[in-house]
């Protein structure tokens, strides 16, 4: 194989990933314009995950607030939507990640921030810490954190009240 062509050469997986998402951002375009929102479909892929956002050029244009919805439950409902669209055309399921006008990138900062805490006091105190409950993806924003620093977390309870416990390392 040529240099070249190992530089185009993709991991294992972003392939089917990729795929994902080409599906998914034909689903959300016959949406958005069922819904007559202007919009554009931004496709990657990032911590395993395919990911779709809608944004939109238009710093002024509040049109896809209304895809988001109080506290991001609209856009939750839209990705399970998404992900069902997805596995139908693939026959497998998808954890692909929806995001609209930068909601959840905003949401993964303020995580960021939250699982920084705590992380310096589980390090500090050499104890375990329980997080308030959160929905899937701040857990996993939270998840992933931890495993950065080196630490070991688990998600326990039952939704809606599952949360995130971080522990040192064993």
């Amino acid at each position: 194989m040529s240099d070249s062509e190992q530089a185009v050469t993709k991991p294992a997986g972003v392939e089917k990933l990729e795929e994902d998402g080409e599906i998914a951002a034909d689903y959300l375009e016959e949406l958005l314009d069922i819904a007559d929102i202007d919009g554009d479909i931004d496709l990657d892929v990032d911590h395993g995950r395919a990911v779709v956002a809608i944004v939109s050029d238009d710093p002024l244009d509040r049109g896809l607030e209304r895809l988001v919805g109080p506290d991001g439950e609209v856009l939750d409902a839209l990705q399970e939507l998404t992900r069902v669209a997805v596995q139908t055309k693939t026959g497998e399921r998808s954890r692909l990640m929806l995001d609209i006008s930068g909601y959840r990138a905003r949401q993964r900062e303020e995580l960021l921030v939250v699982a920084r805490e705590a992380i310096e006091e589980v390090k500090e105190k050499n104890v375990n810490l329980a997080l308030e409950p959160m929905n899937a993806f701040e857990r996993k924003v939270i998840h992933d954190a931890v495993a950065e620093a080196g630490l070991v977390s688990q998600s326990s309870g039952v939704e809606p009240e599952r949360y995130v416990v971080i522990r040192p390392a064993e």
